[in-house]
């Protein structure tokens, strides 16, 4: 009675409107389930979590700096993603480029002008990240192990050293945290520009994001990742250097990803910790994902879960909710705008009864 065919290609208008209808069944089920589970007003629900996320210029700038360091580590897992090279290991990239710019600000913060050590935190988290991915792109290239193990286990790898530094560079000693690094000089520190703390975070993401979807879609370089990625022996038919594409391409993705332990390190927390990556390591999976490992729809995924996660802290606190319950909500939207793909994927067909025309 039912055929389920491959669509061939959908308009982007038709797509946009499933996933739009998606999103507005969702918010109706999410209200639905807040009417019957908790007797609030489903309207005042949402208006608080969009309260939550810009009721005040700070919430806003908050937002925006969220939004700009998981677009940042979810632009950089997307090259590796479209290769089919399952880098998993965006946490310790993040953690391990943390640490380069932490270590720099602690040794060279009283030796060095501000500018010159900026720039020294920018090269060494960026190489510390690029070769935080290059070790487990090495091994596929060369052995073909699996890389989605060999990249988690580099995140317990670059955990364990941070927390071994932790203690070495805590203050005061036997407290277990460094605190706020170099905060009476703040050298290190990334300036404040324009009156806003988080204003230089948002430029540099937005330029890393226009600059990875020219190279993705407009080069020869993001050609070759997308030949490989269809085709590992289309690839090699062609003359394309698998190897050589492999190991270049997780050197861009870690690098980023270095790069955005620089942002959450100079322009963020200035701080050093085993948490500091926060997960969003994780999160930008499922970011790029969405997007089709699109960076510019990385945008509005990006932002789509970092409202979501800023709505449920705010109607915690105003109506007295465990905050589990607005992860429940985002996980209600993200489940209806992830199964809405299958509708933009696949075309079902009803079979006509015998004797209809």
């Amino acid at each position: 009675m039912i055929h389920i065919t491959k669509r061939k290609e959908m308009p982007l208008w038709q797509s946009t409107a499933i996933r739009l209808c998606a999103i507005v069944i969702a918010l109706v089920v999410c209200g639905f389930i807040t009417t019957i589970t908790t007797g609030l007003n489903p309207i005042d629900v949402y208006a608080t979590m969009i309260k939550g996320a810009f009721g005040t210029a700070r919430k806003t700038w908050t937002l925006l700096q969220e939004l700009a360091i998981l677009l940042c580590v979810s632009v950089a897992l997307t090259p590796a993603f479209r290769m089919k090279f399952w880098n998993l290991g965006g946490e310790g990239q993040i953690l391990i480029g943390c640490f380069a710019s932490a270590a720099c600000m602690i040794l060279l913060g009283d030796k060095v002008p501000n500018v010159l050590l900026i720039l020294i935190m920018l090269v060494t988290s960026v190489v510390a990240g690029a070769i935080w991915a290059f070790i487990p792109a090495f091994f596929k290239a060369r052995w073909n192990t699996n890389e989605t193990l060999f990249t988690l286990m580099m995140n317990y790898v670059a955990t364990q050293i941070v927390a071994y530094f932790v203690i070495v560079w805590e203050v005061p000693k036997g407290s277990g945290n460094i605190g706020i690094i170099n905060q009476s000089t703040e050298a290190g520190w990334f300036p404040v520009i324009g009156g806003q703390k988080y204003l230089l975070n948002v430029i540099l993401v937005a330029i890393v994001t226009a600059v990875m979807y020219i190279y993705l879609n407009y080069s020869k370089q993001g050609y070759e990742i997308s030949v490989v990625g269809e085709s590992t022996n289309t690839a090699r038919y062609v003359g394309i250097k698998v190897d050589k594409v492999i190991l270049r391409t997780l050197l861009i993705s870690g690098a980023i990803c270095g790069f955005a332990g620089l942002l959450l390190v100079a322009g963020t927390n200035h701080t050093l910790t085993t948490t500091l990556a926060g997960g969003r390591g994780f999160t930008a999976v499922m970011v790029a994902w969405l997007a089709k490992f699109n960076p510019l729809v990385m945008i509005a995924s990006s932002f789509l879960l970092v409202f979501m996660d800023s709505g449920a802290g705010e109607i915690s606190m105003a109506f007295g909710l465990n905050h589990a319950f607005g992860d429940i909500l985002t996980g209600i939207i993200l489940f209806f705008i992830i199964g809405c793909e299958f509708f933009i994927t696949y075309k079902v067909n009803f079979a006509k009864k015998e004797g209809e025309l």
